[in-house]
C-alpha cells in the first residue's frame, strides 16, 4: 500500500505546475485591495473585458515594496502603500502576439504600445493585458503589477535586470512625452522602430544604437537633444543585453501559452488525475 500512496503522491507532484498556474491572473494594488469599493470597482472592470469568469483567476496583491524594489532604482520614487493603486489583468489565452488595453479614463500618460515596448524588454510577446485603477494614475508604477501577473500567470519568475530594463525603458518613455511634447503613441512608436533595427542588427553598443535613434527620430520628425537620444541609445542597449537571460522565462511563457489556449489537454489531465484518484480510492477501501 504504501508502494501505491508513494506513487500516487509522485504523479501529484508531476501535475502540480499544471493546476497551480491557470495562464489568467489579476494583481490589485496595495491600497485598492485595502478599499473595498475600489476593489469591487476593479473587479468588475476587469470581468468587462473578458469572457472568463474572474473569481477564476489568480489574484494577488502588488505591494509598495514590490513596486520600489525596482522603481527607486530607476526614477528615484519611493511610493507608499497608500499610492499603490493600479490593477492589471493578464491571459496568456489570447492567440494573436500581445494586446493591452489601457482604461484611458484613469492611466493618464501610459499607453498601450509604451506598455508593450516595456514588456518586450522583459521577453513578453504574447498575452491579453488590461491595466486601469480605480483613480487617477500616470501608469508607471502599473508596470510592477503587469510583471507580477505574468509572473503568477506563468508560474516562473523573470529576471530582476529584465524588470530594471522594462521599467526603465517606461519611465524614459513618459518623461520623453513630457519633455518633447509628443504623444505617447508618438514616442513609443518610436522607441519601438529603434528596438526593432537594433535587434535585427543585433547591436548592443550604445554608440552604434545612437545612430539609429538619431535616423529615426529624423524620419518621424521628432526634435530630440543630444542628452535624450543618449538616453534612448543607453536605454535600448541594457535591454538588449538582458535578452540572452530571457530564455528560461520565454519558453516557459510560450508553453504555458500554448497549455492555456487548448483545454482539451487540460480535460485530459483532469480525466487523469481521476482515474489515478479513482484507483488509490479503491485500493484504500479493499484493505
Amino acid at each position: 500500500m504504501k508502494k501505491y500512496m508513494a506513487g500516487f503522491l509522485l504523479v501529484l507532484v508531476l501535475i502540480a505546475p499544471i493546476y497551480a498556474v491557470s495562464g489568467f491572473s489579476i494583481t490589485l494594488g496595495e491600497a485598492t485591495n485595502n478599499n473595498a469599493a475600489y476593489k469591487n470597482s476593479m473587479l468588475s472592470y476587469f470581468q468587462s473585458k473578458t469572457d472568463k469568469n474572474i473569481t477564476d483567476a489568480n489574484t494577488k496583491v502588488i505591494t509598495a515594496s514590490e513596486v520600489n524594489s525596482v522603481s527607486k532604482n530607476v526614477t528615484g520614487l519611493v511610493y507608499p502603500s497608500s499610492k499603490i493603486f493600479s490593477c492589471a489583468m493578464v491571459d496568456l489565452s489570447y492567440q494573436k502576439g500581445i494586446k493591452v488595453i489601457v482604461d484611458k479614463s484613469k492611466v493618464t500618460v501610459v499607453t498601450p504600445q509604451m506598455y508593450a515596448n516595456a514588456l518586450q524588454s522583459s521577453g513578453i510577446d504574447r498575452g491579453y493585458v488590461v491595466v486601469s485603477s480605480p483613480v487617477p494614475a500616470t501608469g508607471e508604477a502599473a508596470l510592477a503589477g503587469v510583471l507580477k501577473s505574468y509572473e503568477i500567470a506563468v508560474g516562473t519568475p523573470i529576471p530582476e535586470e529584465a524588470k530594471k530594463a522594462s521599467t526603465e525603458e517606461l519611465y524614459l518613455e513618459t518623461q520623453l512625452v513630457n519633455q518633447t511634447g509628443q504623444n505617447g503613441d508618438k514616442v513609443a512608436q518610436l522607441f519601438s522602430d529603434v528596438k526593432n533595427q537594433t535587434q535585427s542588427q543585433n547591436l548592443q553598443n550604445p554608440d552604434e544604437i545612437k545612430v539609429i535613434v538619431v535616423n529615426v527620430a529624423n524620419q518621424m520628425n521628432i526634435n530630440l537633444s543630444n542628452n535624450q537620444t543618449q538616453q534612448i541609445a543607453d536605454s535600448v542597449a541594457n535591454s538588449q543585453k538582458v535578452r540572452s537571460n530571457l530564455t528560461n522565462f520565454q519558453d516557459k511563457l510560450q508553453g504555458m501559452s500554448q497549455q492555456v489556449s487548448n483545454p482539451g489537454f487540460v480535460d485530459q489531465i483532469t480525466s487523469f488525475l481521476q482515474e489515478i484518484l479513482n484507483y488509490v480510492q479503491g485500493l484504500v477501501s479493499g484493505q
